[in-house]
């Protein structure tokens, strides 16, 4: 190959690999597309995984993360106490239109659905059924969101009416270390 050596070719050849570099960088830098991130902050406490919701009194929820489609299929299942303040975030590498449903749950439960940006685009309550091991009952009580969904996050029923937190407010993740 033999390259040019004019001027005018050095200035192209220079412009050229000054836009492939920035391209190359801004790729690298910036997030990956497909992923939930604009929900994650940077953490004042990294050391365990919580959610803060975006209002005036800040409510804290404690967090143990679902990131796997294992993790998903589990949940909360066979548990028989969470925590004041704890709850599981399901997080999705892609949007999602899943329904939920409490097979094997023996806890009631409170589901906000959150959107991509943290904002929370549905809320819904999730009773105990009255045989949780009865996967025809619970087949038929799903719990589908109103809206696409990036994250799922499961408390202890009423939850979010206790601390005031409705649809269109925001919630900030930290995932820990």
């Amino acid at each position: 190959m033999r390259f040019a050596s004019s001027p005018r070719s050095l200035i192209v050849a220079a412009l050229a690999l000054g836009v492939a570099a920035i391209l190359a960088v801004s790729f690298i830098i910036m997030p990956a597309r497909g992923r939930a991130q604009s929900a994650v902050a940077a953490c004042g406490d990294a050391s365990a995984p919580y959610a803060e919701v975006q209002i005036d009194t800040f409510p804290r929820i404690d967090l143990e993360l679902a990131r796997t489609p294992q993790e998903h299929e589990l949940g909360l299942m066979y548990r028989e106490v969470l925590p004041p303040d704890s709850g599981m975030l399901f997080i999705y590498t892609f949007e999602s239109h899943e329904a939920y449903w409490m097979y094997h749950t023996l806890l009631p439960l409170s589901i906000a659905f959150i959107d991509r940006s943290g904002s929370i685009v549905d809320i819904l309550d999730m009773p105990r059924l009255s045989n949780p091991d009865d996967v025809q009952e619970a087949g038929r009580t799903v719990y589908p969101s109103a809206a696409p969904y990036w994250y799922a996050l499961e408390v202890n029923q009423g939850w979010f009416v206790q601390h005031g937190v409705g649809i269109g407010q925001q919630i900030t993740f930290c995932l820990g270390t």
